[in-house]
């Protein structure tokens, strides 16, 4: 069966043979997981627990027991933001030569679509990654989401605001002693802080995420060397190398009180929709977490197709195919429907560290 570019289902097939585009923040910490966390619905459900320390009760022997409830979790629906990247095809497209494209290639119109549609789902898939791990950097950092949908112009936009804690201030913000640009900045107690405010809630959190520009603070803070310099004790060790993903590092490890954090640096960047470039983590926070900390979920997406038919599919990216007659440009969209979810609260612990 050849490969036709107006089929949903062909070009569905065409993106799942492609290698995915990976990230840091979202494949690290938001694992998505096919079987629960894709949507056949416009809106998804949203569900994270409540950490908890309680012990069990003592009770005389006569009593048998006492009833303790089983700690309750929040569950809502939330109907996540929509990203649809788009590119069209002209017949200049298909006439001139395209990048890494022989200049005598004999490619007809037919096979030049081919290889230009490929390529710019590719291109939008990235562009869409990018969106998901601003997002997972905005949940890491502030543990909440923010998500404007545009109209035809940067001024038009609808925002939808999506917050995982009560009230005003976030709960999971911990305060330093000092900027640890300070000499005088007790790093190791800071840390030990984070892990404190997060074993409140029955959590154990392993990881430090920090902007590079942190990472000389830390390694030259005198309480850190000293710890690290001390003959017979297993304080931690540095051992500096790249992790898969671009722009992460894994720096070292410290011991914490019996608890071992591993120091990772964070430098990746990415153009934000005004046009400036910016860090997924700003200079200046270092976040606390663990692996899977968070989950991603994908909203279905409901679109009119070829056959004047409305279609819903379930995925992490759907394609669409329209056309102009009249004009002679066909147009290829790739959307998504991505939401960032922590699975219990609190579980990024975010500092401000100057």
């Amino acid at each position: 069966m050849s490969f036709d570019i107006t089929n949903t289902h062909h070009l569905l097939a065409s993106y799942e043979q492609a290698t995915p585009h990976s990230s840091f923040l979202r494949d690290r910490f938001f694992v998505c997981n096919p079987a629960t966390d894709i949507f056949t619905t416009d809106d998804v459900i949203m569900e994270f627990k409540n950490g908890t320390q309680k012990m069990a009760p003592f009770v005389a022997p006569r009593v048998g027991g006492k009833t303790v409830l089983r700690k309750g979790y929040k569950m809502e629906r939330y109907e996540p933001a929509f990203v649809a990247p788009k590119r069209p095809l002209t017949l200049d497209d298909l006439a001139k030569k395209g990048m890494g494209e022989a200049i005598y290639a004999n490619l007809t119109p037919e096979q030049r679509q081919g290889a230009i549609v490929t390529k710019d789902m590719v291109e939008m898939d990235e562009m869409i990654t990018r969106r998901e791990e601003a997002m997972a950097a905005e949940v890491m950092t502030t543990n909440a989401l923010v998500m404007k949908h545009y109209g035809d112009n940067a001024d038009d936009y609808e925002e939808k605001t999506v917050q995982y804690f009560e009230g005003e201030a976030n709960p999971a913000a911990f305060t330093v002693s000092a900027a640890w640009s300070n000499e005088n900045a007790d790093i190791y107690a800071d840390i030990d802080g984070m892990i404190t405010l997060a074993r409140k809630n029955g959590l154990r959190l392993t990881e430090l995420v920090v902007n590079p520009n942190e990472v000389p603070k830390i390694l030259k803070n005198a309480t850190i060397k000293d710890f690290l310099d001390r003959r017979g004790y297993e304080m931690g060790h540095i051992e500096p190398r790249e992790l898969n993903q671009a722009g992460a590092a894994y720096i070292g490890t410290l011991n914490v009180n019996g608890v071992m954090v591993d120091i990772i640096s964070y430098g990746a960047q990415y153009e934000a929709d005004d046009g400036s470039f910016k860090s997924y983590i700003p200079a200046g926070k270092a976040i606390l977490t663990a692996p899977a900390a968070g989950r991603t979920v994908y909203g279905a997406v409901t679109q009119l197709e070829n056959d004047e038919m409305f279609h819903t599919h379930a995925g992490k990216r759907v394609p669409k195919y329209t056309s102009d007659k009249g004009k002679d440009v066909r147009e290829l969209r790739l959307a998504s429907r991505p939401l960032m979810i922590p699975n219990n609260k609190n579980c990024f612990i975010v500092a401000d560290v100057g």
